[in-house]
């Protein structure tokens, strides 16, 4: 049976405090394990077992129903709440408020019951970004013994984070690539894997995704009051977009490419279980599907100097200069008023909500762009920072201030289509690093220049040919380019009107519609982007501005970018779904 629950971001380590047994929190029958439900745990009878089985399999309405036809109104509404926290952990705060009014007022819910309703939880798409304090709570109050939280010894509970943190004054910052504590390997490859059925694991090189029948069966799964389940979260494995294909008889668009099953890794991100790559999210094709449908241009991030840091860093640093080579003693010092100096810089968000997972990707993937440029993050040889590829000529000519300006977007080889634009074919899709190089003024502005200097630009350029082995090493790349394809399949949908094709509205996937992508907070500002090297003598301070920009509009208006291929004619009746049985909206063909 496939587990319903969405995909976890973060995962909760929990050590017991009777034991110090450490576990990991990794779903919601993990959670049920571990919370010990008192129906669930503490009653031997039928219902409670069938209600706990349900609850298990994530299937709320059976769970619900099988709660409510109890005789005994304590043991129905202890069944009733189990089913309500259930509901709640799985991001359905308002249908878990709705499952606890059916409790008569006699009848009190238990304290922890109480303690979650009208507090944000939720693993993903159809609620909101995962707040794990009511469930810590609910643990806290169902096992025995002491805690470290509450009575200064015991156990303890931490919801582990991956990638970037935002504090609550909005700032972003930059946490380990790997999990140090060594909990996780201690627990073993199992605590990580997907709860998949065999048809979604098996691997295949062209897996079809109906969005339209999708989007139903999400409809229909958000009316009853059900989670997303996670082959819905995870498009059914999908790693890749190779094609779009629109069926107007059928009323159906429908994507394809390469699948697999997933795992989870330590930082709870769905990847493949073969390639590590990360799967494709329905939360990021929501999300950018409404940016095309609103009729946005683009979208993208912008990481902004601030003008007064940006004049006293040039100061700081011309008077520097003047005084000639720092001490070695001296360079701590030196960096730590340079980087005070400089401040910090604002992050500008467009086009997608600035609390969604997309802009959280493109945000952190621009920021270790720039990290990798100006060699405060090591990603390999293959790919040298500004510094390391500056040449001795140029360092004798180099101004002591460099402004930089680095972005990313998107590249491809081709989009080709059939005579009738029914079938595309997505090739080459990869990643673009561009760059320029800017003049910064006494009062601290960045003047473009619509030039790049020989070194600039071959970061630029060693950055896009090397982007494969990057984004193989380093998960955010890879999403970001997961996320470029997305959006290349939305705006074609907008820009060759394949939804009327289709007759598909778009259904909850519209802008404002009822499917709500998970959210997260919102990065408003980051630690500024700079370093120096001592070159003969001399002090050199790099300081680099950039963002992320994602015009797909662009791309599938570029007449050069856009061929016809007859072959993919046959493409579209080979993908062509038969037999499907009721509710599959994603099946396997053969090319």
């Amino acid at each position: 049976m496939v587990h319903p629950c969405r995909a976890i971001s973060n995962l909760i380590i929990v050590q017991s405090r009777r034991t110090g047994v450490i576990r990991v929190m990794a779903g919601l029958s993990c959670m049920l394990a571990l919370a010990g439900f008192a129906s669930a745990a503490g009653n031997s009878s039928d219902s409670s077992n069938r209600v706990a089985a349900h609850l298990t399999a994530g299937e709320f309405g059976p769970a619900l129903a099988a709660a409510s036809s109890v005789v005994d109104p304590v043991q129905r509404a202890a069944l009733v709440q189990d089913v309500a926290i259930a509901q709640q952990v799985a991001g359905e705060p308002v249908t878990a408020a709705g499952v606890l009014n059916r409790i008569p007022r006699t009848e009190k819910p238990a304290k922890g019951a109480v303690a979650m309703v009208g507090q944000t939880a939720g693993f993903g798409g159809g609620g909101t970004q995962a707040n794990y304090g009511p469930l810590m709570q609910i643990i806290q109050q169902n096992t025995s013994g002491k805690w470290n939280s509450q009575d200064g010894e015991g156990g303890a509970q931490t919801p582990y984070q991956q990638g970037v943190r935002v504090a609550p004054n909005g700032l972003l910052q930059k946490l380990t690539n790997e999990e140090q504590t060594g909990v996780l390997a201690s627990l073993g490859i199992q605590a990580r894997k997907a709860n998949l059925n065999a048809d979604v694991a098996r691997p295949s090189e062209l897996r079809l995704v109906s969005l339209t029948r999708l989007e139903r069966r999400v409809s229909e799964r958000l009316s009853e009051g059900l989670p997303v389940p996670e082959t819905m979260a995870q498009l059914a494995g999908l790693s890749q977009i190779k094609y779009v294909i629109v069926y107007p008889e059928s009323h159906e668009i429908v994507i394809g490419g390469p699948a697999e099953a997933w795992e989870y890794n330590a930082q709870g991100q769905p990847i493949g279980a073969v390639s590590q790559r990360p799967t494709l999210q329905l939360d990021d094709l929501v999300t950018v599907l409404r940016t095309f449908a609103r009729g946005d241009a683009d979208f993208g991030c912008s990481i902004n100097t601030r003008e007064s840091g940006m004049k006293a860093v040039k100061e700081f640093a011309e008077k520097s200069q003047a005084r000639g080579p720092i001490s070695a003693a001296s360079t701590r010092n030196w960096v730590n008023q340079l980087q005070q100096k400089l401040g910090r810089q604002d992050i500008e968000i467009w086009g997608v909500p600035g609390d969604s997972h997309v802009a959280r990707v493109i945000v952190e993937a621009d920021y270790r762009m720039k990290l990798i440029g100006i060699d405060k993050l090591d990603v390999g040889k293959e790919i040298p920072s500004y510094f390391d590829l500056l040449a001795a000529n140029q360092q004798k000519n180099m101004d002591s201030m460099a402004a930089l300006r680095w972005w990313l977007t998107m590249k491809y080889d081709a989009l080709t289509h059939s005579a009738d634009k029914t079938v595309f074919e997505i090739q080459g899709s990869s990643v673009l690093c561009q760059s320029e190089n800017q003049f910064l003024t006494a009062e601290g502005k960045h003047l473009p220049t619509g030039q790049s200097e020989p070194t600039n630009r071959q970061f630029a350029e060693n950055f896009t040919a090397q982007y494969a082995k990057l984004a193989s090493r380093d998960s955010v790349f890879a999403e970001m380019q997961n996320i470029f394809d997305l959006a290349l399949v939305s705006a074609l949908i907008q820009y060759e009107r394949l939804h009327n094709k289709a007759g598909w509205n778009l259904g909850v996937f519209v802008p404002q519609g009822e499917y709500v992508p998970a959210q997260y907070p919102v990065p408003k500002e980051i630690d500024s982007v700079a370093n120096h090297k001592v070159y003969n003598g001399r002090d050199i301070v790099v300081q680099v501005a950039g963002g992320v920009r994602a015009d797909l509009m662009s791309v599938v208006k570029d007449s050069k970018l856009n061929l016809e291929s007859p072959r993919l004619q046959s493409v579209g009746q080979t993908a062509k779904a038969t037999d499907l049985p009721e509710g599959r909206w994603w099946w396997d063909a053969t090319r």
